[in-house]
């Protein structure tokens, strides 16, 4: 492997730490950053430095904010007796893409995963089960994601918000938009048959 300057190899082995970064992409990177002009380079480290210092969780939801509570939390034309239940602050682009969901967020920071050792204590649910307590939710949508460890969470949450007499809804999931049902799986042709609506 070439040997390149200690401050060059220093700054690769931090962007080899990125997810989907490796080494050769590390290095592409670093050369990048060496190519630019100063404050190009001072713009990404100041830009680094604020997300670190300015970023926190909303108090409310835990969504990924610079201001408490975050923008959703604090809006006046939202739904607040709707929450949408999210696995991590990033699908919530997903969902307001649609441009269809006027509810609130509930962002837990991951799924369970026992394996993984990750149990209820370690996501964002006392919270959650704190805002329904007081009584001003009317209905909690489960937006995890499909997988073994979303339908998991999904149903753990179910059984511990419908103690709570409340309406809780999971989002249907079946076959994409565009596709071809030809190519589906049979787990994603059953979720689309289990979600089928009135047309």
């Amino acid at each position: 492997m070439s040997k390149f300057a200690e401050p060059m190899t220093r700054l690769i082995d931090e962007l080899k730490k990125l997810p989907g970064i490796g080494s050769k992409s590390a290095q592409r990177l670093a050369f990048h950053i060496l190519r630019v002009s100063g404050d190009d380079a001072e713009a990404l480290a100041a830009s680094i430095r604020d997300v670190k210092d300015k970023l926190r969780l909303c108090s409310v939801c835990n969504n990924i904010t610079d201001v408490d509570p975050c923008v959703y939390c604090s809006s006046a034309t939202r739904n607040q007796k709707l929450v949408c239940v999210v696995e991590e602050a990033t699908n919530i682009a997903a969902v307001e893409k649609t441009r269809h969901f006027n509810g609130v967020y509930h962002v837990l920071h991951g799924s369970l995963s026992p394996l993984h050792g990750v149990g209820p204590e370690q996501l964002r649910i006392a919270n959650l089960l704190r805002r329904v307590e007081r009584g001003d939710i009317e209905e909690v949508i489960l937006a995890t994601n499909p997988t073994v460890e979303g339908e998991a969470t999904a149903t753990y949450l179910a059984q511990q918000l419908k103690r709570q007499g409340l309406r809780v809804t999971r989002i249907a999931m079946g076959v994409p938009v565009g596709s071809d049902i030809e190519y589906t799986d049979e787990v994603t042709m059953l979720k689309a048959m289990e979600g089928r609506r009135e047309m």
